[in-house]
């Protein structure tokens, strides 16, 4: 791909402690070549915006909370030709940029990784085991997500309607026009275990797996972002 430029997009809600983590991490991973950033901020009531502010990154803030809406509108602010959406809890993989490069150069024009928890509770690492898998079931947000900006504009971005499974619905998407576009690198970011710290793995199993059933049925997504929050408890 010519002229390879990466940006990613962050989108953050009350992410004060974890911006300030991620970004010192791309920087450490990149200092050769430093990615363009943006924080799109859906609302934070804590310090996050300024937090981003002061490590020196771009940051646009939604008129519309949901990370559907903030990252649409942080890819539409991005001088990059390949966008790179990462979830604030997420540590990327040091060969990002090179892994991503490579792809493109061998005719992708999506993608996202593995991931493994940060945590050693072996169902934990079940759950990370399936993620080589690609299988909708077994993608996700929190894997990060890359994509040319001409793919991304030609699908129309995130769809708002989306306020929740919003990363599924751009991948099934993706593999609508051609599934053989999308690769899953066969390496790791890390994810927070937060999720499964606060509540039981099974309750956030039975969670994902009610979710994922009524977005394949075409739920109202805003019943099953209810369902999702009712279900569990987030800190």
């Amino acid at each position: 791909m010519e002229n390879f430029q990466i940006s990613i997009v962050i989108p953050t809600f009350n992410e004060a402690t974890n911006i300030e983590k991620l970004v010192r991490d791309i920087r450490a991973k990149t200092y050769q070549n430093q990615p363009e950033i943006i924080v799109a901020d859906g609302g934070s009531t804590d310090q996050t915006v300024a937090v981003a502010q002061q490590m020196g990154v771009k940051v646009v803030l939604s008129p519309k909370a949901g990370r559907a809406s903030q990252m649409n509108l942080g890819a539409a602010q991005a001088t990059g030709n390949v966008l790179y959406f990462v979830h604030a809890d997420c540590q990327l993989h040091p060969d990002f940029v090179s892994d991503i490069e490579a792809a493109l150069q061998a005719g992708y024009e999506a993608g996202c990784y593995r991931f493994r928890f940060d945590s050693p509770a072996f169902m934990l690492k079940i759950n990370s085991f399936f993620t080589r898998f690609n299988l909708l079931t077994f993608r996700g947000g929190d894997q990060t997500l890359f994509i040319t900006k001409t793919l991304f504009e030609e699908l129309g971005g995130f769809d708002p309607h989306y306020v929740i499974m919003e990363d599924y619905d751009i991948i099934r998407k993706i593999w609508a026009k051609n599934r053989r576009l999308f690769k899953v690198v066969p390496k790791n970011v890390l994810v927070s275990a937060r999720k499964y710290q606060t509540n039981s793995w099974l309750r956030v199993q039975l969670a994902n797996l009610s979710a994922m059933i009524a977005f394949q049925q075409n739920k109202s997504p805003q019943q099953i972002a209810d369902a999702y929050r009712k279900a569990l408890n987030y800190r």
